[in-house]
Parts: structure tokens; sequence; C-alpha cells
């Protein structure tokens, strides 16, 4: 062996969330640990979560907030460290935070005190940074590595580089190429958390409405989420489209309602008994923006007064809102995506310790595996429930 290459007990490639987590618990146990990063500094995508708070765990994360073709393969690593261990770990390190809605969590401060807890956590390890890793191979030793900065050994080899999603950050496929090199089944990755986007037609036919807001339900098949919608000028985006975005696939048609706690047609059918003479228009401007009101009466043509329309007319109007279907043309893709769906098939895997269960002594965690979480803070309960997992035994 190169007299150059250095030995280390466990090597970690990735030094996001889930890398530094699995290092300092690596380092609890004694384990002599490397972690190798391509980007000049650590943990990125924490950086910049959270709009620069980093929303670093949901109190209500539970298994049923993960996407996976395995949902069962999540449970056992979320069930031993759950989101009130990060807790417990963010308050022994004093970092203020606070609550939002849907029991997300976010610092008081910035997102680099959670990356300043987690490299205090791991202050013994050794981390190489700007770093191109080359070449792995295996052997009966266990793994070598070989990057610009030298070459190591170790028994054990943890990938943790994410998937491909926000490409600006450094983010690549490097972790399926591994898992491929080593035979293992990789679920094609899509783009997941995600603004969607529309054809030309229904574009020109939304002209006007970006930046218009609003809460809305939304729906794909038996999935549904109700938060905040926001028209873009490629399409929709806000916290419910992302959500649904990564259950959307190519030529699935969503369902809309604009207004999920009222019957819009009652509601007009009784402002029509009672104001006759009000325009449409104006009645459904007490319920939505009014520019969103003028282009749903508009594709509906009730813009007229209430008592000139008929019942027919404005029950087609009440189903538009209530039920408004459409058909995406596609997302914004990996470019703006918050996280990656699919990745290493979890077949491949121990959902105890994330080692692959052909290679000995090779681990995948985080983002890189088939697990996504909801938008909230829960795919950085992944991170750090895959990450301690891995730690406790490689």
């Amino acid at each position: 062996m190169d007299e150059d290459t250095q030995r280390f007990d466990v090597i970690i490639i990735g030094a996001g969330a889930a890398g530094l987590m699995c290092a300092g618990e690596a380092q609890k146990r004694g384990r002599r640990v490397l972690v190798i990063d391509k980007a000049a500094k650590v943990g990125e995508k924490i950086r910049i979560s959270g709009g620069g708070r980093a929303n670093f765990t949901n109190l209500y994360a539970s298994p049923a907030n993960y996407l996976s073709e395995n949902p069962h393969f999540c449970v056992s690593a979320l069930k031993r460290y759950s989101q009130h261990d990060f807790i417990a770990l963010v308050e022994q390190h004093s970092i203020a935070y606070h609550e939002r809605d849907h029991g997300q969590l976010f610092c008081e401060g910035t997102a680099q005190q959670i990356t300043g807890m987690l490299l205090d956590e791991a202050r013994d390890v050794r981390i190489l940074t700007s770093s191109q890793v080359s070449h792995i191979s295996k052997d009966g030793s266990g793994f070598a590595v070989e990057t610009d900065q030298g070459n190591f050994t170790a028994l054990s080899l943890v990938i943790a580089t994410g998937g491909p999603s926000i490409p600006k950050m450094g983010a690549s496929g490097f972790g399926y190429d591994v898992a491929r090199q080593f035979g293992l089944k990789v679920i094609e990755p899509r783009a997941g958390l995600v603004p969607l986007t529309f054809d030309t037609d229904v574009l020109e036919k939304l002209e006007g409405l970006a930046g218009v807001s609003l809460d809305a339900e939304v729906k794909l098949g038996k999935i549904k989420f109700t938060e905040g919608l926001l028209f873009t000028h490629q399409g929709i985006s806000g916290p419910v489209i992302l959500q649904i975005s990564s259950y959307w696939q190519h030529g699935d048609t969503i369902t809309i309602n604009l207004l999920p706690d009222i019957d819009v047609f009652q509601f007009l059918k009784e402002a029509k008994d009672g104001e006759p003479k009000k325009e449409v228009r104006t009645a459904l401007a007490h319920l939505l923006p009014k520019r969103l009101a003028q282009k749903m009466v508009d594709w509906a043509g009730c813009d007229t007064r209430l008592a000139e329309t008929s019942d027919k007319a404005l029950r087609r109007l009440g189903a538009q809102i209530n039920a408004w279907a459409l058909t995406p043309k596609g997302s914004e893709g990996m470019r703006t995506a918050e996280v990656t769906v699919g990745g290493v098939d979890t077949k491949e895997l121990s959902s105890k310790t994330m080692e692959a269960n052909a290679v000995p002594g090779l681990y995948f965690i985080g983002e890189v595996v088939d697990v996504t979480g909801h938008l909230g803070g829960y795919n950085f309960q992944w991170a750090w429930a895959s990450g301690h997992a891995c730690g406790q035994v490689a």
C-alpha cells in the first residue's frame, strides 16, 4: 500500500446535515473519522434553509410525512432518533428557536448556529473541503478513496452527498454513481418541493395573476395539502404546490380548491337572494383577491349582476373555484427543487444501520436515499435520524 495513504476507521463523503451528524456520532464511539466535501464550506444547504434561519425539524415529524417506494423504511431511524432528540441537542447548545405554522422550528439567530453545533459535536473529526473524489474502490481490508488532496482508506465508507437538487450549491448525482458502481439499484430521481409550470395556453389564461396568493387546498388522488398558493409568471408555487409537487408526475392532473372552507355556489346563491343587483365579481371579491375573482367570473362567463346570472352559471363558477382541475406542463426542475424524490433503493439497505446489504461497510444516508420528507423541516429530521443511525455502527 502507498506510504502516503492515510488510514481512518470511517470516511464520510458529504459534509451536509446527514454527513456531519454521522461524523459526530461515530467520533463519540472513538472512531477515527474523515469527512470529504467538494464544496469550500460545510453545510451549505443548512446555511440557505429557512430563509437563513434553518427550519431544522418539525414538532410533528412522523413516518407519514415521508415518500418512499418502501414507506416503512424510515420508521426505525425516525423512532430511534426523533425530533425531540434533536431539539434536546439544540437546547443543550443554548440555541434559541421558535415555532412557526405547522410545527416548523427555526433558529432565532442564523442557520450557521446549527452548522456550528454539528461541528462542535464533531470537533475531533478531520474535514477536507474543496476536495474532489476521483476514485473509490474496495478490497478485503475496506475502502480506498482517492482525492486531489491525497489518498485515504477506511473500514467503513458513508455516502452523504444528497441528490442533484439545487446544482448551483454543488449538488450532483455523485452518490447514485457510487451506488451503481457497487451494484445497488437507484430509483430514478426527480425534482421534489418544486414550483409547477404550465404551457403557453394556460399561462395566457392566467396572465395578470403573478404575485396573487391565497390559502388553498390541492389534491392529487388521495393526497391533499392545505397551505399557501402563489401564482407566478411560469405557473404556480407556494408551500401547498411545493408539497404536492413531490407526488406529481408528468401527465397528472391536480385539483385546486381556492376556497376550501366555503361552498362557493351556496355563497353566491345566498348573495343573489340578498343583494341581486350586486355584480358577481364584487360578491366574489369578498372571498378571493380581486384580480383572481375577476379572472374566475370571466372564465365562467359570469361578469354580470347576480340577478342576471342563472343558477347553472353560478354552479359552474362555484365548481371552477372549489374544484379547479389543472394539468401542469412540468416543474421548474432540479434548478429550484428543494429536494430530490427517489435515490438509492431502500431495498438495498438496512433500515436500522443504513448499510448496503450486499456491500458490508458501505452506507448511504440523508437525501441520497429514496426517502423524501414533506416541506417544513422533515428532510432535515431524516438527515439527523439516518445520520445518527449510521453513526452508531459505521
